[in-house]
C-alpha cells in the first residue's frame, strides 16, 4: 500500500493581476518583468496538487469583480487548494457571498472566519497598520485598526472550535507589527491562540522588516509579498 503525501501548506502574496485591469508592476522595476509566468512556473514546481496555498491580499488591481475572471482564472490554474483574503487593493472584494459563489472550485476566501485542513486550521482577514513608535493614530486609523483587530479575534475564535490538536495558521494581508516588531493588539491575539504561525505581505520593495522568517512570542512570521520571495512560494511550517 502506497504512503499518503502529507499535505503542506506554502504561501506567497501581493500578485497584484492585470490581466483585464491594464495595470503592469513593472513600473516598480524590471525584477517585474513577466512576473506571472515567473509565479506560475515557481508554484506549479513547487506545491503539489494536494497541497494547500495561501495568498495574503492584493490579488487583483479589479475594481469590479466582473473584471477579475481572467486574474482568478490564472489563480485557478496554480496548483493546490487556494486560501485568500482581502488586501487594500482588493477594491472588487465585495459581498463575501458572492465572491464564494464566483470563485473556481480550488479557490477559498476567507473573511473573519477559518478553513480545516488536514493538519491545521487557517483563518484570517485584512488587518491594519500598527501604529510605529512615538505615532499617533489619526482617529480613523484607530476605528479601522479597533475593528479589524475584533474581526481578527472573530476569526481565531472561529478556528478555535475546529483545532482538535492541529494546528492554527492565521492570515493578516498587513503586517501585525511596526517596524521595530514591537507587541500589538495582532501579536497578543497570536500568543494568546496558540498560533503557530502567522502570514502577510503588503510589504514590497527595500523597505522595514527584511528578514522574511520572524519568531516572536512562540509564534513565527512570514513575510510572503511575491518580490521579496523572487515570486516562490515558501512553505509555512508549524
Amino acid at each position: 500500500m502506497e504512503n499518503e503525501i502529507k499535505q503542506r501548506v506554502f504561501a506567497l502574496s501581493d500578485f497584484h493581476l492585470s490581466f483585464e485591469a491594464e495595470k503592469p508592476m513593472n513600473v516598480f522595476g524590471e525584477h517585474w518583468d513577466n512576473y506571472e509566468a515567473q509565479i506560475l512556473k515557481n508554484w506549479n514546481a513547487t506545491v503539489g496538487e494536494n497541497d494547500v496555498g495561501i495568498i495574503a491580499g492584493d490579488i487583483s488591481w479589479a475594481m469590479k469583480m466582473s473584471e477579475t475572471q481572467k486574474d482568478f482564472e490564472f489563480i485557478s490554474r496554480l496548483n493546490g487548494k487556494k486560501i485568500i483574503i482581502r488586501g487594500n487593493h482588493d477594491y472588487w472584494w465585495k459581498s463575501i457571498s458572492q465572491i464564494r459563489e464566483y470563485l473556481p472550485e480550488n479557490i477559498f476566501a476567507l473573511q473573519n472566519d477559518s478553513l480545516e485542513f488536514e493538519d491545521c486550521v487557517i483563518c484570517g482577514t485584512r488587518g491594519w497598520k500598527v501604529p510605529e513608535r512615538g505615532q499617533t493614530q489619526t482617529a480613523e486609523d484607530k476605528k479601522i485598526y479597533d475593528r479589524e483587530v475584533l474581526r481578527f479575534e472573530l476569526c481565531l475564535k472561529d478556528a478555535e472550535k475546529k483545532l482538535k490538536g492541529k494546528n492554527l495558521i492565521a492570515i493578516l494581508h498587513y503586517p501585525p507589527f511596526n517596524c521595530m516588531r514591537d507587541d500589538s493588539e495582532f501579536t497578543k491575539l497570536c500568543e494568546k491562540y496558540g498560533v503557530s504561525a502567522c502570514v502577510y505581505g503588503h510589504l514590497h520593495g527595500k523597505g522595514g522588516r527584511q528578514e522574511n522568517i520572524y519568531t516572536k512570542g512562540g509564534v513565527l512570521y512570514y513575510l510572503t509579498s511575491c518580490d521579496k520571495l523572487n515570486f516562490t512560494p515558501t512553505e509555512i511550517k508549524f
